[in-house]
Parts: C-alpha cells; sequence; structure tokens
C-alpha cells in the first residue's frame, strides 16, 4: 500500500480517536473517557472463507497480513472459516446482533436479509469517494448488494457456479468426446462406469455443494429464469409445478445412473477433489472458483489435460443453453455498529481486499472477477485462460441459494441430498414450496 494511503489513515484515526472532545476530556472511538489523547489502537474484526491452499484463498491472505504490517496502529483480528461454517456462525451472530466488523457476506438474498434485520452500513459515501473504481465494475455488478438505492458491498470476484471440469486424458483412452448434448453425456457416464471410471466426483458432505454446482443450472435448464424468479418470488409460480419436479427428476436420474461415486454425501469439496486429482475420476463439476485449486493444488500431468465445459441443454427444457449458474461474487459486509476510528480502519481494509489491487490480486489468482480488468495471457494458466474466453460467451443465471430464503435453502440443500438417495422428488418440492411460502409470509 502506498506511503500517502497509510498517512492519510493514520491522520484519519488519529482525528476520530480524538473526536467528540468535551469539558477537556477527549474520547476515544468506544466512548470511554481518557486524560488526554487516547493511545488505543483502532481495532478491526474481520471474518472471511479464504481457508484454503487455492491461489485465490493464499492471495486474499496474504492482503491481510501485508495490511497488518503496513498499518501497526491497527489491531486487526482475522478468522478464516469455510464457506459452510462461515454462513452458518454469520446467521448465528446476526439473530444476537453480533456481527463482527466486517465479513464476507453473498450478494442478494443475505444481503437483503441482513439490510432488513439492520445488521449493516451502506458504503454508497466511501464508493462515492473513489469514483474511478467505482465507476470500474462490469455492468450491473453491484446490483445484488443495492437495497433501495443504498449499495452495501461491491463484489470480490465473479462467481460462476457450475462447469464441467474434465481429464481429457481419461475421455481420449477411452474414446469418449466432451459432451455437447444431454445423450452424450448419459452415454459418457455409461462409458466409464464401465470401465470402473468415476465418471463426475461429488462431494456433498457440505450440502450446498450440489445445489449449487450441479442443480441450480439443471434447474434452469428444464424451467427457464423467468419461472424461478416468480417462484421464488411465490408470484405466478410455485416450487411443485410441474417443471420443477421435472428437474428435481433430472438430477435424481444423473444419481440413478450412476454419474457420482459411492458415499458422495459423505465426502467434502476437499476430498472430491483429491479424486480427481488422483485420476479415479474423469469429470467433477464445480465453480469458477475450483480453477484456482486445480492451478495450485493439482499434479501437473492432470492440470495440463484439464478442461472446462458448460452442462449441456436438456431436451423439452426453457432454459438458455449457453448459460451457468450464479452470481457477481462474494464481497464484504459492514457492520452497522461500526464508527470512528474503527470504521476508518475498516474501510481501509475494505479497500485493499476489494479495490484495485485486490481485483488484480484476484484476478491473478486464476478467479474470475466483476470487474475491468484484462487477463495478462503471457502470465496466467491456460486452464484460467480457457475459463475467462469461455465466461465472454456464457449468461449467468441465478444460483438458487442466492434468491431463496435461508429457510427455503436449508430445505432445498437437504432435500438434495434425500433426492440423491432415493427420496422422492414431490416431498421435496413441496418442502421447499412450504419454506419458501412461510419464509414470505405467503
Amino acid at each position: 500500500m502506498k506511503k500517502v494511503s497509510k498517512l492519510a489513515l493514520t491522520t484519519l484515526v488519529s482525528t476520530s480517536l480524538l473526536a467528540g472532545c468535551a469539558g477537556g476530556q477527549a474520547t476515544d472511538s468506544n466512548g470511554a473517557a481518557a486524560g488526554g489523547a487516547s493511545t488505543d489502537k483502532a481495532k478491526v474484526t474481520i471474518w472471511h472463507n479464504w481457508t484454503g491452499q487455492d491461489a485465490k484463498g493464499i492471495a486474499m491472505r496474504k492482503i491481510i497480513e501485508d495490511f497488518k504490517a503496513q498499518h501497526p496502529e491497527i489491531e486487526l483480528e482475522a478468522e478464516g472459516l469455510p464457506t459452510d461454517g462461515l454462513k452458518t456462525r454469520l446467521r448465528t451472530v446476526a439473530a444476537a446482533d453480533e456481527m463482527p466488523d466486517l465479513f464476507v457476506m453473498w450478494p442478494d438474498a443475505m444481503t437483503k436479509e441482513f439490510v432488513s434485520g439492520k445488521l449493516l452500513q451502506p458504503v454508497n459515501e466511501f464508493l462515492d469517494s473513489k469514483p474511478e473504481w467505482k465507476n470500474n465494475f462490469i455492468p450491473n455488478a453491484l446490483d445484488g448488494y443495492t437495497v433501495d438505492g443504498n449499495i452495501y458491498s461491491v463484489p470480490m470476484n465473479l462467481a460462476p457456479s457450475s462447469f464441467i471440469y474434465y481429464n481429457q486424458a481419461i475421455f481420449d483412452k477411452y474414446n469418449v468426446k466432451a459432451p455437447k448434448t444431454w445423450d452424450e453425456l448419459k452415454a459418457a457416464i455409461d462409458t466409464f462406469n464401465k470401465n470402473n471410471v468415476i465418471p463426475m466426483a461429488l462431494g456433498n458432505k457440505a450440502n450446498w455443494v450440489a445445489q449449487s454446482t450441479i442443480f441450480s443450472t439443471i434447474a434452469d435448464r428444464v424451467t427457464g429464469t423467468d419461472w424461478f424468479l416468480k417462484a421464488s418470488a411465490q408470484n405466478g409460480a410455485k416450487f411443485t409445478d410441474p417443471e420443477f419436479i421435472k428437474a428435481l427428476t433430472v438430477l435424481q436420474d444423473l444419481g440413478k445412473s450412476k454419474a457420482f461415486q459411492d458415499g458422495f454425501n459423505g465426502i467434502d469439496e476437499n476430498q472430491m477433489m483429491q479424486l480427481y486429482f488422483q485420476g479415479k475420476a474423469a469429470m467433477f463439476m464445480d465453480g469458477g472458483w475450483a480453477a484456482a485449486n486445480l492451478v495450485n493444488n493439482a499434479p501437473k500431468e492432470v492440470l495440463d489435460t484439464t478442461h472446462i465445459a458448460i452442462l449441456p441443454a436438456i431436451d423439452g427444457g426453457k432454459g438458455e443453453a449457453q448459460s451457468t449458474a450464479g452470481v457477481v461474487g462474494t464481497g464484504l459486509g459492514v457492520s452497522k455498529k461500526l464508527t470512528g476510528a474503527n470504521k476508518a480502519a475498516a474501510m481501509e481494509l475494505f479497500y485493499a481486499l476489494s479495490g484495485p489491487e485486490g481485483q488484480k490480486a484476484t484476478l491473478d489468482s486464476s478467479t474470475l472477477v466483476s470487474y475491468k480488468i484484462d487477463v495478462d495471457k503471457s502470465k496466467a494458466n491456460p486452464l484460467f485462460v480457457e475459463l475467462n474466453e469461455l465466461m465472454k460467451n456464457v449468461k449467468i443465471s441465478p444460483v438458487y441459494d442466492s434468491k431463496l430464503s435461508s429457510a427455503a435453502v436449508e430445505v432445498i440443500n437437504n432435500g438434495l441430498q434425500d433426492l440423491l438417495m432415493g427420496g422422492s422428488p414431490e416431498s421435496v418440492a413441496k418442502k421447499v414450496q412450504d419454506a419458501q411460502a412461510g419464509a414470505l409470509g405467503k
């Protein structure tokens, strides 16, 4: 970070700590009276999900560590949690109104819930002070963080959630082509099963995985986006409608065809990736973020033969074929309670992580961004260049957990685990419908 930035922050922090003087006494940012100028450091807490050894996680943790080193006047406490654990913990502390100062959050449904609960403060003024940054996001990038005209965060990445990653060497060995139709996908699954190769590795222990990386795209292929948005709003469509039952059935049929290895509900994403890294699986489905994991951790012989495709169209479906589920990406929420010197320090960290330098660090970590910045093809891994080029012609449709209520998300995540073990599509559909209708009071 530039020295002038550090100087400006130090001045801001010092001014904030001395603000509110009355009767010759200074009050610190927590309101405690002190005899003269306060010597307390500004304090900032941040919760994030950059816990893995993927390039993105490493890059973001480095920004945090660099920030600590460059700002000894700030006491920074950072805590990392896996994605599912972070979501659960945020909702737990939200109920008690005990949010950390900064925290990774998701656009749309989560943002709206936290705004409704009066847990966030807008960042409009901060954004407006840096127009060259604010105006460089891709079109509609801020929509998922905007509520009633107020902007509550900015995306730190672009998160298409559903791609097929496949090992070309395994495909060539068994004379299988990358599937461009649903029938070709089913034929590939059959061929790999006959040759004792896992067709598609799946780690659905954290039950959001199947919903986010597979089902959201399948469902959009079948129902179309408009139907889903109406069902989510409980306005003109219901999750008990025939098209949603069909979408559930398509996923269940994948399970019945043994597309996934035995025990997929009992292993996590890391174990799923290991099956692919070890050459035991021909494919896996995951978001754009998986590219950073592959680039950083896959054996060279696997990485060099890995390619990326979107899920094929589904016969009779109403959705856009050249699309994938996803969101603009996670952002940093700012606690409503944050004020004074602590807020000044927190916003400087906010900018370090999601400003131009943070966006570049994210892109350099083989992670897509919602920000106008070009990939350096001479330096980027070929797999990430392939992903970046693919996204130029792929639309993003809503991922289910970005639009549904928290209650309905939990129901569908658990329901898909049950569905893949033989549960009834109609039963899952009714539970999702009841949960979403109940959450919206309809």
